[in-house]
């Protein structure tokens, strides 16, 4: 087997070997990045629900108590107004439509709040003390794949009861709304439901998976432009020079002792190996001709 051709086996081999790697290492970096991308995004949502809820309690609800009195104004609600923001980020912004806030609840007042079964399940985890704190998953939807971010809903103090403790001190236009049927029964530090955010994964994903089609196919030509130059620089410098001292070789073994000495550039072992060939040449001329004598 020719030297280049073992060469490039090896080549081969390594260049399977080092893109197989680099494609392990690389698809499970870009997705651990993209789930972390989703991640950061579910956490924004939720972090903004959480500002928008505080600042309904401490200064929207003050002004509209005296008007409860009269007319039920859903946006004194905390969860209401956090539900509201973010549709009207998602009506505007199309690249937002698929992300959601909801605060299910096991017992809600409004029963477009009440829990579906996989939300239950989160509600109920909180409520066995089976998770504590914020949890995190991922489910399929109708429209994919979606991350989702959950906190227990906990009930505050008196803000919470006022309308949710008993339906006799429940604010009377909130009765003519909703009914007395639900939402009642709530006790401080209840867990009663939670806050959920869901995130598409999919256009993250897919452009962990564009990236990483584009820099394995990068890699790919990178290694192919390096092995082809490699085996340019291996004819050239080493199996070309080799040949033709391996040629001179010969006729030297068969008794052309007059052929010319081979001439190569540079200070490499090919031109040692060249000179080494030219004196073993000289001394046979000179052992022959001494045998003459």
């Amino acid at each position: 087997m020719k030297l280049l051709v073992k060469f490039n086996l090896v080549f081969v081999l390594l260049f399977v070997v080092g893109l197989g790697a680099c494609g392990y290492i690389s698809w499970n970096l870009l997705q651990r990045n993209a789930r972390e991308e989703v991640y950061d995004s579910a956490k924004l949502v939720m972090d903004n629900a959480l500002a928008v809820r505080t600042y309904t309690s401490e200064h929207i609800r003050p002004l509209l108590e005296t008007q409860m009195k009269y007319e039920f104004r859903p946006e004194m609600i905390s969860a209401y107004s956090a539900r509201k923001v973010l549709l009207n980020l998602t009506d505007k912004n199309p690249e937002y439509k698929e992300f959601q806030y909801r605060e299910p609840t096991l017992n809600p007042t409004n029963p477009e709040d009440r829990a579906v079964d996989w939300e239950s399940d989160l509600i109920n985890q909180f409520r066995t003390g089976t998770v504590k704190g914020t949890l995190a998953g991922e489910r399929e939807t109708p429209v994919g794949r979606v991350l989702y971010l959950a906190k227990p809903l906990v009930v505050g103090a008196a803000a919470c009861l006022t309308c949710h403790d008993t339906a006799q001190s429940a604010p009377p236009t909130m009765i003519e709304k909703y009914g007395t049927a639900n939402g009642f029964g709530w006790k401080v530090n209840d867990i009663v439901g939670a806050q959920v955010v869901q995130v598409p994964v999919a256009v993250p994903l897919a452009r962990a998976r564009n990236a990483f089609k584009v820099f394995m196919g990068s890699l790919a030509a990178v290694l192919v432009a390096i092995g082809m130059i490699l085996n340019l620089m291996l004819w050239l410098l080493i199996i070309r020079p080799v040949t033709r001292i391996s040629a001179l070789a010969d006729r030297i073994s068969l008794g052309a002792l007059d052929a010319p000495d081979f001439a190569i550039a540079g200070h490499d072992e090919i031109r040692t190996l060249a000179e080494s060939l030219s004196r073993m040449r000289k001394s046979m001329v000179q052992a022959l001709k001494l045998l003459e004598s």
